[in-house]
C-alpha cells in the first residue's frame, strides 16, 4: 500500500519493455491526484548513464558486458543490457535472502540443543556429550564459549565420553561436523585454547566465564539422535533478519552457502525467487547461495526485482532494505567501508577476479526510490568501483538524495544490543 497525497494506491506493475511507462494493471483510489511522482523518463539519468558507458570503452571494456537498470515505482529510468544473465558474484546473496523469508520469518531463530546419555554426578557426565544442529550459520568461538559457561552451570565439568554431533551443526563457518565437533571441544576447555579463541574472547564482556568442559573421548558423528536422552540445555541464534544483516555486510560466502543448503541448495534458491519476483528463469541462473563462480548469472533486472520482493517481504514485520542490507554511512565495516557512494544508499556489492557488481535503492526527494543494480564484466575491479562509485555521485547529484535511514535500524539495535558478544564475522566477499 502506498499513500500519495492522501490517497492509498493499490498497485500490480507489470515489467513491461524497457522504455516504457510502468504498467499498471490494477490501480484503485479515491479522487486525488495520484502520480505526484513523475512516471516519465529523465533524459539526465539517460545521460548520465550514457556518460559511464562511454567512459567505461575508453578505459577498454565492451560496452555490451555491461549490465545497468534503474527503476523507480513508476519509471524505467536507465538500462542497458538489462534482462540478459551476466556473471552476478555475491549480488546472488540478494535471491539468497530472499528465499530465507520465504522459508522462516525474520524472527526465527535456529536452535543447536546439547544432550546427555548418561547421569551427571559430582560435576562428572558419565556418559557422552551430543549437539544436535539446526543448521545456525553463525556458530562461532563466542557460541561455544557460552554454551560452555552454561554447560558448567548446569553442573558439568568433566564429559567421560564421547562429543557426539547429530545433524547440521557448523561452527566457525566449518560446516564439515567433525571439525566442527574438534571447534567446539577446543572451545569449551580452557585449557585448550589457542590464540584465536583468546582474541574471542577478549571481545566478550569482562565478566564472562572461562568454561571449564574436559571431553574425555572423541569426536563421533550420527545421522539421528538416539532415544532416552537427557536434555541439558538450547542454544538460540540471532533472529534470521540480523542473521541476513551479518551476512550481507560482510558478504559472507559460508553462511550464504549454508542457508541455502538448509532451503535444499541453489536451484530451490533459484526457484523460489523466480516464483515470487516473476522472474524469467533465464534470468537467475544458480550454481549456489552465496555467488562464488561466474556460473551464477543474474540480469540487472532481476536483481532490482528481487529487491522489490525483499521490501514486500520484510514490511509486514516492520522491517526494511536497510534491515537485511549495509547502509553507506551508517554499516561502516564491511564491503563499504573503502567505497565513495553517497550517504544513504542501501547496497549490496558483489566482487570477482572479473565482475564488480553493486545494487541496491537510491532514496530521492523527487523519484521516491529508486531501485539500481549494475553488474560490470571485464577485469580491475578496482576501477571499476570506481566508475560506479562515481555514477551513483552524478545520480545524486540529480536527484537530492533523502539519507533517512542513517540511524540504527531494528536488526542493528539486536546486534549492538546482543549481551554475549561482539559479532565480526570475516568478509568473504564473492
Amino acid at each position: 500500500m502506498v499513500k500519495i497525497l492522501g490517497a492509498t494506491v493499490l498497485a500490480l506493475l507489470s515489467w513491461g519493455n524497457p522504455g516504457e511507462p510502468l504498467v499498471g494493471q490494477e490501480v484503485a483510489w479515491q479522487e486525488a491526484k495520484v502520480f505526484a511522482v513523475p512516471t516519465q523518463a529523465d533524459p539526465a539519468i539517460d545521460k548520465i548513464v550514457d556518460n559511464y558507458l562511454d567512459r567505461l570503452e575508453s578505459l577498454g571494456y565492451d560496452r555490451q558486458r555491461q549490465g545497468i537498470w534503474l527503476q523507480s515505482e513508476w519509471a524505467y529510468l536507465g538500462y542497458n543490457q538489462a534482462n540478459n544473465a551476466f556473471p552476478a558474484a555475491s549480488l546472488t546473496k540478494i535471491a539468497t535472502s530472499v528465499a530465507a523469508l520465504a522459508t522462516w520469518p525474520p524472527d526465527h531463530r535456529f536452535t543447536t540443543r546439547f544432550y546427555a546419555d548418561g547421569p551427571i554426578t559430582a560435576g562428572v557426565l558419565q556418559g557422552n556429550l551430543l549437539i544436535a544442529g539446526d543448521h545456525d550459520p553463525l556458530f562461532v568461538w563466542e557460541e561455544a564459549i557460552a554454551v560452555g559457561n552454561a554447560l558448567n552451570r548446569a553442573g558439568i565439568r568433566e564429559v567421560t565420553g564421547d562429543l557426539v554431533v547429530v545433524g547440521n551443526f557448523a561452527m566457525n563457518f566449518e560446516a564439515d561436523p567433525a571439525v566442527a565437533g574438534a571447534l567446539f571441544k577446543q572451545a569449551v576447555d580452557e585449557s585448550q585454547w589457542s590464540a584465536i579463541v583468546n582474541k574471542a574472547f577478549g571481545d566478550l564482556p569482562s565478566n564472562t566465564p572461562r568454561p571449564q568442559v574436559k571431553v574425555a573421548g572423541t569426536i563421533q558423528t550420527q545421522a539421528v539422535l538416539p532415544p532416552n536422552l537427557e536434555p541439558l540445555l538450547e542454544h538460540q541464534s540471532l533472529p534470521l533478519a540480523a542473521l541476513l544483516k551479518q551476512m550481507n555486510i560482510y558478504s559472507n560466502n559460508d553462511m550464504a552457502e549454508m542457508l541455502a543448503q538448509a532451503m535444499g541448495g541453489a536451484a530451490i534458491v533459484a526457484q523460489t525467487t523466480s516464483r515470487l519476483g516473476a522472474i524469467p528463469a533465464a534470468e537467475i541462473q544458480l550454481q549456489n547461495g552465496s555467488g562464488l563462480g561466474v556460473d551464477n548469472r543474474l540480469s540487472p533486472r532481476a536483481v532490482t526485482k528481487m529487491y522489490q520482493v525483499l521490501a514486500e517481504q520484510l514490511q509486514p514485520h516492520g522491517l526494511g532494505i536497510d534491515d537485511i542490507f549495509p547502509v553507506m554511512g551508517r554499516d561502516r565495516q564491511g564491503t563499504l567501508e573503502w567505497r565513495s557512494m553517497p550517504q544513504g544508499l542501501t547496497v549490496k556489492t558483489g566482487t570477482l577476479n572479473t565482475v564488480s557488481a553493486l545494487a541496491g535503492i537510491i532514496p530521492t526527494q523527487e523519484r521516491g526510490t529508486v531501485w539500481f543494480a549494475i553488474i560490470n564484466n571485464g577485469p580491475n575491479f578496482d576501477r571499476l568501483r570506481v566508475e560506479q562509485d562515481r555514477l551513483l555521485q552524478q545520480i545524486a547529484e540529480h536527484w537530492q538524495i533523502l539519507p533517512e535511514n542513517l540511524n540504527p535500524g531494528p536488526m542493528d539495535k539486536v546486534l549492538l544490543g546482543d549481551p554475549a558478544r561482539n559479532l565480526t564475522p570475516q568478509p568473504s566477499e564473492s
